[in-house]
């Protein structure tokens, strides 16, 4: 949602690079620049102004002048800005003292809520270890309630449904019901989906407000469709007046729309943004961080959310057996089976677009990412499957003949075996260095990568020294020599505050490594 966003910033970012200080025209250009891409992002206009004004103050300030390097200051003091604007620290949901909290969702219709319970539900469920309960309360939207009973059945989590809706029932005598009913079978968690409309009108702020008043909701969660911009901001602004909420959660952040409800919802109505819904599945769903959104806007990634998901995804005991046989025997030890089942816990962790894409620099790769086809995964599992187990445990023993029989088991084509076992003996070998602490063979920053650091920046030095030969005897290709120019840079730079130091996006390459285990070794 925010790549649009985060494209501008980096280029409003691109003209410091490499000054020594700053003058009052450097910050008038790099704020105008930011400005035009908070407003094509659909930011409400009094939120970019007061954002504008805070960093202008700040750049302008001798926290800037006096720094060594200029571009990394103002990408800092940007960063903590759109850390405010987003609500400051992230803030957990408030749990009733005596059992069961009650949780109410409010939204216009189409927001979301109905699959966000389901998503909540499972979140409380797994996360916070709670006994939650969903109570149908919109008996006005066709088919609410069964869709509400299909989600709780797939987040394994019971749902209180007395009234079948489609306009039949009354859903302040149902949220009512619904305590009695969790107090008699012990629920901790009470989480009532109630009714939207089209939009905002008295018959959906009269019966939010009797339903409010009747189950005295713990946190009253106002769910809006990150996609509908401005709107999600009038739209907050009519519920915080008329019913008042705790929180803010916004459903749909994963759509291609331009993020303004986003980065101005909690600004303007002084209400936190608390959970992000990213996908239609039941675990496309994450508590909002603030410092981590503002660090995905400005390219820096997300490491700690990727971290977390790791945590969740990976067996700790599993992972110390696969390290130890990695730093073993040059990792010989490291078979098929254990790449497979390294592949299936990384795939536990979402799709591998949205991992990547919580790595620093990612945004420089989107294109990249966007391409990627998940469905590789699958065929590699089909080809390790169709191996026997004699050949997954040493793959040396793949000769021509075995691999036409697995390409034919896998229904796929013998060059793609091929590719697959010269890709695993690239990714072992790859993984061992890291196992043995060598770095990453051919990644930039890493011991092992010529001109990045330790032995390998002297080897480049090294080189460029023998790089520079005399001049031909021939005066023809001597001219020729003097006559060569650098390759132009392409669109989009890596400034130096990112960690690029200053070079050029489109001189960032992936290592060979990495690039072949991915199979784009073209």
């Amino acid at each position: 949602m925010f790549d649009t966003l985060s494209d501008r910033l980096s280029t409003a970012f691109k003209n410091l690079r490499g000054k020594g200080k700053l003058t009052d025209a450097d910050i008038d250009a790099t704020t105008r620049e930011i400005r035009i891409a908070l407003l094509e992002a659909d930011v409400a206009l009094p939120v970019v102004k007061e954002f504008i004004a805070a960093v202008r103050d700040r750049a302008s300030g001798a926290e800037v002048r006096g720094g060594l390097n200029p571009a990394q200051q103002v990408i800092k003091i940007v960063n903590e800005e759109l850390v405010n604007i987003l609500g400051g620290e992230t803030r957990e949901l408030r749990m009733a003292k005596r059992p069961p909290t009650v949780i109410m969702l409010a939204g216009l219709q189409g927001a979301g809520k109905t699959t966000l319970a389901g998503k909540l539900a499972k979140w409380l469920k797994e996360a916070k270890h709670q006994t939650p309960m969903l109570v149908a309360a919109d008996l006005q939207r066709p088919n609410a309630v069964t869709q509400l009973q299909v989600v709780g059945e797939r987040a394994g989590v019971p749902v209180f449904a007395p009234e079948p809706g489609n306009g039949v029932g009354d859903p302040v005598d149902v949220a009512r019901r619904a305590m009695d009913e969790a107090r008699s079978k012990q629920h901790s968690v009470v989480i009532v989906d109630t009714a939207g409309r089209l939009g905002v009108d008295e018959v959906l702020m009269k019966q939010a407000a009797d339903i409010r008043d009747a189950v005295t909701p713990d946190e009253i969660l106002f769910v809006v469709d990150a996609m509908i911009g401005q709107d999600a901001v009038t739209t907050a602004q009519a519920f915080l007046d008329g019913v008042g909420f705790d929180g803010v959660v916004l459903s749909k952040l994963d759509g291609d729309a331009r993020g303004g409800a986003a980065l101005s919802i909690a600004q303007v109505t002084g209400r936190q943004v608390m959970f992000a819904s990213n996908g239609e599945k039941l675990e496309d769903f994450d508590v909002f961080h603030p410092d981590r959104m503002a660090s995905r806007i400005l390219g820096m990634g997300d490491v700690m959310s990727l971290i977390e998901q790791a945590e969740k995804s990976f067996d700790a005991e599993e992972a110390a057996k696969t390290a130890a046989k990695l730093q073993k025997r040059g990792g010989k030890d490291f078979t098929l089976d254990d790449f497979l089942a390294q592949m299936q816990s990384v795939r536990k962790m979402g799709p591998l677009t949205k991992i990547f894409g919580m790595l620093p620099g990612a945004n420089q790769f989107k294109d990249q990412l966007e391409n990627f086809d998940e469905r590789e995964i699958d065929r590699i599992e089909a080809v390790i499957h169709s191996m026997t187990p004699a050949e997954r445990t040493d793959p040396n023993i793949i000769n021509g003949s075995r691999r036409a029989r697995i390409a034919k088991g896998s229904g796929t084509e013998v060059a793609t075996v091929s590719g697959l076992v010269e890709r695993f003996f690239e990714a072992r070998k790859m993984m061992a260095a890291m196992a043995s602490g060598k770095g990453m063979p051919g990644m930039p920053g890493m011991p092992g990568m010529p001109g990045m650091g330790g032995g390998g920046a002297r080897k480049a030095k090294q080189q460029q020294k023998k790089g520079k030969k005399r001049g031909s005897g021939n005066p023809a290709k001597r001219a020729n020599q003097g006559n060569t120019q650098p390759a132009p840079p392409q669109p989009g730079q890596l400034p130096a505050a990112f960690g690029g130091g200053g070079q050029d996006a489109g001189d960032f390459q992936l290592p060979d490594d990495l690039r072949k285990m991915l199979g784009d070794d073209k």
